[in-house]
């Protein structure tokens, strides 16, 4: 009998050691399937990183050109501006000055094709996003705050700032309406007798 009694041990021992091994690779396989999934996620989040870095490099890669052609744009402006009234009159230089005039706005309309927009602040409310604030200019029938002034227009691309319009702003005259308040709530208001 005593030869029989190694033998279930032996039995007993091959079956712990099975279900050990068989633990053993049920834990390496969630290990892989853990790294599998991390791996897949950090692919779909690197596909859409870069669907929006292409995205974002076809929408502004004309940031550096349009910047540059603003210049220009502002200089067909001061040339319409410098006019005297009398050379404006004179049936001679109208065509020069009409053709001038047609360059800037082509100009505008080609920035506008590639997705750069005129910011036109004028009698707007300030917004320190889009406008530059030059100076204040005093004036109480104004709300304070209101552009009165444009001394060179802004420009975005898409969403963001190509060039901040530099502006006067009001100043002295009534405040701005504020925003609407959120009536109080009743569990914020005192109950005590």
């Amino acid at each position: 009998m005593t030869d029989d009694t190694p033998q279930v041990e032996t039995t007993e021992q091959a079956q712990g050691a099975s279900i050990d091994a068989l633990a053993l690779a049920q834990a390496e396989i969630a290990e892989l399937k853990d790294k599998l999934l991390r791996t897949l996620a950090d692919m779909e989040n690197l596909r859409r990183r870069t669907e929006r870095d292409v995205k974002d490099a076809r929408d502004y890669a004309v940031t550096g050109f349009a910047r540059d052609l603003l210049a220009v744009g502002d200089n067909f402006e001061r040339a319409l501006t410098a006019i005297p009234a009398e050379l404006a009159a004179n049936d001679t230089a109208k065509p020069l000055i009409d053709g001038v005039n047609m360059t800037g706005r082509e100009l505008l309309k080609v920035l506008e094709k590639h997705g750069v927009r005129k910011v036109e602040p004028q009698g707007q409310k300030f917004d320190p996003n889009l406008h530059q604030a030059m100076f204040e200019i005093p004036n109480p029938d104004v709300v304070a705050g209101t552009v009165m002034q444009v001394l060179q227009s802004g420009f975005v691309i898409g969403d963001r700032v190509l060039r901040p319009a530099l502006v006067g702003v009001a100043k002295g005259g009534p405040k701005a309406a504020p925003a609407p308040v959120a009536p109080e709530t009743s569990a914020s208001v005192d109950k005590t007798v």
